[in-house]
């Protein structure tokens, strides 16, 4: 749901990118291009970002007990 602070394999920070990964794909860049422009070269890297959903508004819209 949310981008985690470090890839879950090699321990790499990542989440600081995401705001600029998500900027760029909306001014219609290739996600590959602009992960090689923000230096994930590990595909477990690339995994998290090419894998993430964001369903954050979407959970919010149910009850909380």
């Amino acid at each position: 749901m949310i981008i985690p602070i470090r890839c879950f394999s090699c321990g790499k920070p990542i989440a600081h990118l995401w705001k600029t990964y998500k900027e760029k794909i909306q001014q219609g860049k290739e996600p590959g291009q602009v992960l090689d422009e923000l230096g994930l070269e590990k595909a477990c890297c690339r995994a998290m970002f090419l894998g993430q959903v964001d369903l954050l508004n979407l959970v919010n819209k149910f009850k909380k007990f």
